[in-house]
C-alpha cells in the first residue's frame, strides 16, 4: 500500500463513516509497517475532491443559523457544526498528505496522524449527535475551511501558513468558551469531547507551525513577514480576539507572534 495514493482514495470517499474507517485502517497499516511512502511522484488531482455526502447543504456562513444552547435543538446544532468542522478537517489532512510531493517522510506521517485524530473526532461528535436525536447532514453547514484548502493547493508553504496555523488555530481560541457554555447547558458528554478536541488540536496546529517554519528556513524566508504577505495574497481572514495565548504557545507560536495577539 502506498500512503499518498491511499490517502487520495480516502479523500474521494463520499461516505463520512466509511472515510473515517478508511483513515483508521490506513493509520493502523502505517504503524504496522505495511505502507510505503512515495515522496516524489507528482500526482494530478482527479475530479470529485473532496468526497462528501449530498447533505449537509452548504450555505454561506451567515446562513448556517444558530439556536440557543438552552434547547435540545440548539445543542444539536452546535454539535453538528463541530462535526462538520471535523469532517472538513479530515479532508484537509488527507489533501495535505497526498497533494504535495517532495517533502520528508515525516511530513506525510504527521498528516496521517492528523487525519486519524480528526476522523476520531468526527466519529465521536457524530455518535453524540445521534444521542440527541439527529444525524450529520440534518443541519446546513458552510465551506469556508475547504475554500482555503482549495486556494492554497499550489503551494505547501501557503497551505501550512493559512490552514493549520490560521483557520485551525481558531479552534484553540473557540473551544474553551464553547466548552464552558455547553457544560453550563448540561451536556457534559459534549464538554468531555471538546476537552479531547482541544488537546489534539494543539498538536495539529503544532504540526502546521513546525512545517511552516521548516519551509521558511529551507526557502530563506522570514516567518512573520512571509505570513503577513501570504495572508494578503490569499485573502485570508483577519483574526480577531480573544486569543488562547497558552494554547497557541503550546502549539508552537513564537513569543513575537503571541505579542501581536495580546
Amino acid at each position: 500500500m502506498e500512503l499518498r495514493a491511499a490517502a487520495l482514495h480516502a479523500l474521494l470517499d463520499d461516505d463520512p463513516a466509511a472515510k473515517a474507517r478508511a483513515v483508521a485502517a490506513l493509520s493502523a497499516a502505517c504503524k504496522a509497517g505495511q505502507v510505503v511512502i512515495d515522496t516524489q511522484t507528482v500526482m494530478m488531482a482527479p475530479p470529485g475532491i473532496p468526497g462528501r455526502p449530498a447533505r449537509p447543504e452548504l450555505v454561506p456562513p451567515l446562513q448556517v443559523g444558530r439556536r440557543s444552547m438552552g434547547t435540545p435543538e440548539g445543542r444539536a446544532m452546535l454539535v453538528h457544526a463541530l462535526a462538520h468542522i471535523e469532517f472538513n478537517a479530515v479532508n484537509l489532512a488527507l489533501d495535505a498528505l497526498w497533494r504535495f510531493d517532495g517533502m520528508p517522510e515525516q511530513y506525510y506521517r504527521d498528516w496521517l496522524l492528523v487525519a486519524d485524530e480528526e476522523a476520531l473526532h468526527f466519529t465521536m461528535l457524530s455518535d453524540h449527535l445521534s444521542t440527541l436525536g439527529y444525524a450529520y447532514g440534518d443541519f446546513p453547514g458552510h465551506d469556508s475551511l475547504w475554500e482555503m484548502v482549495a486556494k492554497t493547493s499550489d503551494d505547501v508553504l501557503a497551505r501550512m501558513a493559512l490552514v493549520p496555523r490560521t483557520l485551525e488555530a481558531r479552534g484553540l481560541d473557540a473551544i474553551p468558551p464553547l466548552r464552558k457554555k455547553i457544560a453550563q447547558a448540561g451536556d457534559l458528554a459534549a464538554a468531555l469531547i471538546l476537552d479531547r478536541l482541544l488537546v489534539d488540536e494543539v498538536g495539529h496546529v503544532e504540526i502546521g507551525n513546525r512545517w511552516y517554519l521548516e519551509l521558511c528556513l529551507a526557502r530563506g524566508l522570514e516567518p512573520i513577514a512571509t505570513y503577513d504577505e501570504l495572508t494578503v495574497r490569499y485573502k485570508a481572514p483577519v483574526l480577531k480576539g480573544p486569543f488562547n495565548i497558552e494554547g497557541r504557545r503550546a502549539a508552537g507560536f513564537s513569543e513575537a507572534e503571541l505579542e501581536r495577539y495580546r
